[in-house]
């Protein structure tokens, strides 16, 4: 078992300043190192090569590489009968990109209580702009007039990370990723990252990766940093989504 030895980055160290992932501590779990900034070229380098931030308010910047990757391969939703009943008669409507403020913040506003946030003031401002650069996409699920749920992540190349998701009403998560699934699935995106297990996700259909699967896979649908702007202009049903079989 590899022993804790975290490297720390300068914020003047440039982005591909980071360990190689295969360096990431067994014990806590893919933890790689701490430091550096949220710059977006930091933040996107480090997607690219399959690292995220994650830590508290109060902490350092913490960088993680966790081995298995929690992933999702969108043709491989998997939908309840259950689940498809209820949202066959539900009112949902689903935007993207609309309101990510909102999303960002309502999830901000979900994890507390649960030992913390890590969306702290510091990664609301690193993710809204990158937002406002064309990297971070909201899905937005409304009830009426009244913001329901949804999710928000980046898109770079045909591999869509996964952030976080928010519920204000009974399946509106599910329904944020029913939506997001089928546009990644329209435009052959090869993965949804989802980062670390938990058996919400598991019984979406995610599985476990080998991260050095991941990562090889990463070079190969995030190398040339392209951003991903095919979303659906108008605000849609939830049933117009197409859903895996």
């Amino acid at each position: 078992m590899r022993s804790p030895r975290i490297i720390w980055i300068s914020a003047a160290d440039p982005p591909e300043a980071f360990p190689d992932v295969e360096t990431a501590c067994d014990l806590p779990g893919g933890l790689l190192a701490a430091g550096g900034n949220l710059s977006e070229e930091r933040l996107v380098y480090a997607y690219r090569h399959g690292i995220f931030p994650w830590f508290n308010e109060g902490q350092p910047i913490l960088w993680w590489s966790p081995d298995p990757r929690c992933v999702l391969r969108p043709d491989r939703l998997h939908i309840s009968r259950r689940l498809l009943r209820a949202l066959r008669h539900s009112e949902f409507e689903v935007s993207f990109n609309r309101a990510f403020d909102d999303v960002i913040e309502a999830c901000e506003k979900d994890r507390h209580g649960q030992d913390g946030t890590w969306i702290t003031p510091e990664m609301l401002i690193a993710y809204r702009n990158l937002h406002a650069r064309g990297w971070a996409h909201s899905i937005e699920i409304w009830s009426g007039d009244t913001l329901a749920g949804g999710l928000y992540g980046l898109a770079i190349g045909t591999t869509f990370f996964g952030e976080s998701t928010f519920s204000g009403k009974t399946n509106a998560s599910k329904a944020a990723m029913i939506a997001l699934c089928a546009v990644l699935g329209d435009n052959a995106f090869a993965l949804l990252d989802c980062q670390v297990e938990s058996p919400h996700l598991m019984s979406l259909g995610a599985e476990l990766m080998p991260r050095r699967q991941f990562v090889r896979i990463l070079r190969g649908t995030s190398e040339k940093q392209q951003q991903f702007d095919r979303w659906p202009g108008e605000r849609l049903k939830i049933q117009d989504f197409r859903r895996p079989s």
